[in-house]
């Protein structure tokens, strides 16, 4: 079962069940990467720990602690020569899959080196830092993906940055913007979001290495030292104290995961309602059998968008169990470690789901002009509204204005008429108030604000791209 999440669930992968989505051959592909799925299967999780095993005898190699042999006899063993359906059964006495890991590759090196074997190190140091290099390469990915958006929406952003499209409140016309407008929110909204990267990758990927109870004390005065070359070898950065019981980085992560899907349903909401019926301004790329129904032949639904939406909907709740994670007693609790096991994982996979349908939406979304006009014009006019009140307040002032022109609105609704149809036929209106429904100085300035943005997404993506 391709994409099961942790060397905990080893028991579950043998049996062929799934207690999650992610997990799931079913529902799995429709939720998270095959390749984000990859970056947590149990098999990568036996690679991670053995990676983390190997760069802590080197380290402690260098300083002379262990003999330089152990580093070589760690690496000629085999992910795959470890029995899955042993550790996991191992797992569910231990607690913790690292005990069992540890017994397993203590029997596949040589018997002189097995004292030197895990030095110092405790069950924590090595599942953190196992998930710190599961994090690295998922936010790779994220990161690729994300950058593809940004820079999709830019060039989306450019072509329609002077295509007229109705502005909405509360779901009701409101003025008039452009659809490059709409597109450069958009975009805008994930470079918010980009933008705090850098900085989280920087607390994030921070290697776990303090024994015990966080003092290191078996390696004596050597402890920082080993720290910071354990660290060195795996090119993450070094702690100044153990983090076995600060996890507000694991939080940090799980809540940037979660305000980027969250900015990815902004636009799935955007573009489900643009997809309307009523509407059809907008449509998902077009793909066989994607969006039909069992029932009705004629149907074309988001599927993008609602995947989306769903990612959201579930992320909030692994959010809480990481934050839950937080009051963390004295030097190790008990099981609130053990919950963001089932959380950063899950959390990682949704993000990578709701990433996909949003490269897909920003590369291929189908945008329908000549239904944006017609939609501009099923008011009769009252989207100029605004611009209508602002001429009369030169004159009027603004409460006497917005007053005359709200009274105007309301007579064209009952009577049937355009808004300017009303406004001429009143005596005290301007003759000029025709100039009001022109809908160019609306586009320009949404215009201006669609090239502000774009300068800004490549901004966003030269540092996306920066090593």
């Amino acid at each position: 079962m391709p994409g099961s999440y942790g060397l905990f669930t080893g028991i579950i992968k043998a049996s062929q069940m799934a207690f999650s989505s992610l997990d799931s051959e079913l529902l799995g592909p429709l939720f998270a990467t095959d390749a984000m799925r990859a970056v947590f299967s149990d098999q990568a999780w036996l690679a991670a720990m053995l990676e983390v095993e190997g760069a802590l005898a080197r380290a402690q190699a260098r300083l002379g602690i262990v003999p330089a042999g152990l580093a070589d006899a760690l690496a000629r063993v085999e992910p795959a020569s470890l029995d899955l359906r042993a550790l996991g059964d191992a797992t569910a006495i231990s607690g913790v899959p690292t005990i069992p890991f540890v017994q397993s590759v203590q029997k596949q090196i040589p018997r002189d080196l097995e004292s030197s074997f895990h030095k110092g190190a405790t069950t924590q140091d090595i599942m953190d830092t196992a998930l710190v290099l599961h994090m690295r390469k998922g936010l790779a990915l994220i990161t690729a993906d994300l950058a593809a958006i940004i820079a999709a929406f830019s060039t989306l952003a450019q072509m329609h940055r002077t295509t007229p499209c109705v502005g909405r409140t509360y779901g009701q016309h409101a003025a008039p913007v452009t659809f490059g407008y709409k597109v450069a929110v958009w975009g805008s909204g994930l470079v918010d979001v980009a933008d705090q990267l850098p900085s989280l990758r920087s607390r994030v990927l921070t290697t776990s290495l303090g024994g015990p109870v966080g003092t290191l004390a078996s390696l004596g005065a050597n402890g920082p030292t080993v720290a910071a070359a354990f660290a060195e070898e795996l090119s993450l950065t070094a702690a100044p104290i153990a983090w076995h019981t600060r996890r507000s980085r694991m939080v940090e992560a799980g809540v940037w995961l979660a305000m980027l899907i969250g900015t990815l349903a902004k636009v799935a909401t955007d573009v489900i309602s643009m997809a309307s019926t009523e509407l059809g301004e907008v449509a998902e790329p077009e793909m066989p059998g994607r969006g039909g129904s069992s029932s009705m032949p004629h149907k074309r639904n988001p599927v993008g968008a609602t995947v989306i939406l769903a990612a959201q909907a579930a992320a909030k709740g692994h959010v809480i169990t990481l934050l839950d994670a937080m009051p963390a007693a004295h030097e190790r609790p008990a099981g609130a470690w053990h919950g963001e096991w089932h959380a950063l994982p899950q959390i990682f996979g949704l993000t990578s789901g709701a990433l996909q349908e949003g490269r897909r939406l920003a590369e291929g979304l189908v945008v329908n002009v000549e239904r944006m006009q017609v939609n501009l014009d099923a008011t009769g006019g009252l989207i100029f509204a605004d611009a209508a009140a602002a001429r009369l307040a030169q004159h009027l002032g603004r409460e006497a204005a917005h007053a005359q022109i709200e009274e105007a609105a309301r007579r064209s609704r009952a009577k049937g008429l355009s808004l300017l149809q009303t406004l001429v036929e009143d005596p005290t209106v301007d003759n000029n108030i025709a100039t009001a429904f022109d809908i160019a100085p609306a586009v320009n300035a949404a215009a201006g604000w669609v090239d502000l943005a774009v300068a800004d997404m490549r901004r966003a993506l030269a540092q996306l791209s920066a090593p």
